[in-house]
């Protein structure tokens, strides 16, 4: 399943009134209005008595032996908004809900133990999953009945139904939820560790096979609609054909970026990338823009940069970054969550372009624009009776067409989007989700300092160390306690495993991008929590939530989707740390994590692709290489500028880590390579460093 996947993809007008807000100022307000989610409070004026999500709930559906109704949403969701308003502003479809069932409202964003747990047994249901998510449960919080969307008519038919079924054959509804809540606690479950596992590269080269037969080859991506831009899939396959030399993976990687890139996916006059593309060309998204989604995709074009040297990704990430600083910073220095895909009552209104619009706004320039941008049948969108602006024609076909350089390419882009964007900024916006969220927040503090390594911006350097001490001051306490959120009013939501990691790798970019040892040490600690927190000490894999839980299922997490999962996450973040710090105990966690999930992830490439990053570290060399002298610092931005995925650097600094004890000869200048534990002695020459790093990848059958 895919995080947002609605059952419903069709193009859908939606027929929410630009009054839709205003209505509230003659309803009734339900116990949604004191919370601050975004998301319940746009539900506080139905008629529907929602109440938000706490223990209490069960003791009240059992006091008044009723089922418990879990709808989950989030703030941009689009068929959120239909389902609410077709049927949770409908007064008749509120009075059933509210005489038969305890009527909860979650957050997804907020609560994803929650979400979880009932989309688990949503799935297991009726095979899909999506959201809205709607799950019934007994009073006692097990699933009994599921799903997403729901028209109006058929909502009701269900609500009557189950009440029925719940009053009339109670035992057969009893049977039915212990069957299911038993298949959510097994799901995604490893209860021992598994032994006597060999990690193999064959492994890696049958996954990459099996999931190579899905790939896109004319528009990149997989072979369906809709089309999701999964980041860490993306960073798997390109390392994975940097270091096997697979020229077919490596090409797949480029075409699937620069569609993305290119398509009506991504803003093109804004930046930042939509949640997916409806339709297998990137053409028509579903027009919401997650921090989570463009935080991770910073981090891949940078990446990607890197390895191809585009203008067009270089431009992506710089256009990504002002979107974020001019749409998304919060006056605490965090990023907020997301915009809505609706303005007006309609999806997409804020960014679509009719052709008597541009050229009001472009003049002399419309010819340009719209050749550029493809305002023809490509661009057109029947639903809107507008423009997606996009593209078809690469920077390098288009100058050469045109006859400009790329100096003059460059400018006259930039002229021509501020001036358009300039234009947009009089529409109605959509709607800003402003949760202030701990683990996305902390994604895109990797991706501004993968940004950072390669472009040298301090502008964006300093948004990471922005974002950095709201984490610190605002979201740990002084116990080290994280949290996932906190508002205003004083509401704390204790951090999940997927904060906690996210977290922690935040600290080690950190590291990467400064050098100060520090912040690695600061990993260190959260990293220790984590485990003390989350850790299963008998299969050594992590729970999502901490021990005490008010959920049926404690869950853990093991798939990549669009996030990768927090396991992965954690194995990842325990193998470089331990490598930095000398800890072989997390080194040999790490490896026992990858080997419980070994078997049979060649099936499911694209969901266990951050396992197959690990898979790639463990398999070839693995190498440290640390840089002293008074110049060490300028040599590791420079070495930083390229890619070596299998390459954790260090500098040796005022503060040592065990990696650099013992290593540097005074102001000299010295380079020290070590694989497997061991040292080189000191070198003072970079193209020699350069040449053992190639020697090591050729002492296996890895590189060629």
């Amino acid at each position: 399943m895919s995080r947002g996947k609605s059952s419903n993809f069709q193009m859908f007008k939606s027929p929410i009134p630009p009054t839709h807000y205003l209505y509230t100022m003659t309803k009734k307000a339900n116990s949604l209005i004191d919370e601050t989610s975004p998301y319940l409070l746009q539900h506080a004026y139905n008629p529907v008595n929602w109440v938000p999500w706490s223990k209490e709930i069960f003791d009240r559906a059992k006091k008044e032996d009723k089922l418990i109704l879990v709808s989950v949403g989030y703030s941009a969701c689009h068929w959120c908004h239909v389902m609410e308003h077709e049927s949770f502003e409908d007064e008749e479809v509120a009075e059933l809900m509210n005489r038969h069932f305890i009527c909860v409202k979650v957050d997804r964003e907020e609560r994803p133990d929650v979400d979880q747990v009932y989309m688990t047994a949503v799935q297991l249901m009726t095979q899909k999953g999506g959201w809205p998510l709607n799950c019934f449960t007994l009073p006692d919080g097990r699933p009994v009945f599921g799903g997403t969307y729901f028209p109006k008519e058929q909502w009701k038919h269900v609500l009557r139904s189950l009440e029925h079924t719940y009053r009339n054959d109670r035992q057969r509804t009893l049977e039915y939820a212990h069957a299911l809540a038993d298949g959510v606690k097994n799901s995604e479950l490893i209860e021992k560790p598994v032994t006597g596992v060999h990690f193999s590269e064959e492994k890696l080269h049958e996954l990459v096979l099996r999931w190579s037969r899905n790939f896109d080859r004319m528009e990149g991506g997989g072979t369906r609609a809709p089309k999701f831009p999964l980041p860490n899939n993306l960073d798997f396959l390109l390392y994975y054909a940097v270091r096997f030399q697979d020229q077919k993976v490596k090409d797949h990687v480029e075409l699937t970026l620069d569609k993305m890139a290119m398509g009506g996916i991504y803003d093109q006059i804004g930046g930042g990338f939509a949640r997916y593309s409806v339709d297998m060309l990137w053409k028509v998204p579903h027009f919401e823009k997650m921090l989570y989604d463009n935080a991770q995709l910073l981090h891949t074009y940078a990446n990607a940069y890197k390895v191809f040297g585009k203008a067009l990704y270089k431009r992506v990430v710089y256009q990504t970054i002002s979107w974020m600083e001019r749409e998304l910073l919060s006056k605490e220095g965090a990023l907020f969550s997301a915009l809505d895909a609706d303005s007006e009552g309609e999806e997409g209104k804020f960014y679509c372009w009719n052709e008597n619009e541009l050229k009001a706004t472009l003049g002399i320039e419309l010819d340009w624009v719209k050749r550029f941008y493809s305002i023809d049948q490509q661009g057109f969108w029947e639903e809107q009776d507008a423009h997606i602006l996009l593209r078809r024609i690469s920077d390098e076909t288009w100058m050469k067409q045109e006859g400009i350089s790329s100096e003059d390419f460059e400018n006259k882009l930039q002229q021509i989007n501020q001036a358009l964007l300039d234009e947009r900024s009089h529409r109605v916006r959509p709607g800003t989700d402003t949760k202030k969220l701990t683990s996305w927040n902390a994604m895109a503090v990797k991706g501004l300092c993968s940004a950072y390594s390669v472009f040298r911006e301090e502008e964006f350097l300093h948004l990471a160390e922005k974002i950095m001490r709201w984490l610190e001051s605002k979201q740990i306490d002084d116990q080290g306690m994280l949290y996932r959120s906190s508002d205003e009013k004083g509401k704390k939501i204790p951090g999940f495993l997927e904060d906690y990691v996210h977290t922690s790798e935040a600290f080690m970019a950190m590291y990467s991008a400064t050098f100060d040892a520090e912040w690695l040490f600061k990993a260190q600690k959260l990293a220790d929590r984590s485990l003390h927190l989350f850790g299963d000490p008998e299969s050594q894999m992590c729970f999502f939530t901490a021990a005490e839980t008010e959920l049926i299922a404690r869950k853990m997490e093991l798939n990549d989707n669009v996030i990768p999962s927090g396991n992965s996450v954690m194995a990842n973040l325990l193998f470089e740390l331990g490598h930095y710090l000398g800890n072989s105990e997390f080194i040999a966690r790490s490896s026992q994590m990858l080997a419980n999930i070994y078997d049979g992830m060649e099936q499911y490439g694209s969901g266990y692709s951050n396992w197959g990053i690990l898979l790639l570290k463990q398999t070839g060399p693995f190498m440290q290489l640390v840089i002293s002298g008074e110049e060490s610092k300028n040599q590791a931005d420079h070495w930083s500028q390229k890619y070596f995925p299998d390459v954790l650097l260090a500098v040796k600094g005022r503060e040592d880590l065990p990696l650099t004890e013992g290593k540097g000869r005074g102001a000299e200048l010295s380079f020290y390579l070590c694989v497997d534990g061991a040292c080189s002695l000191p070198c003072d020459s970079a193209e020699e460093t350069m040449r053992a790093i190639q020697q090591n990848r050729h002492a296996t059958d890895s590189y060629s």
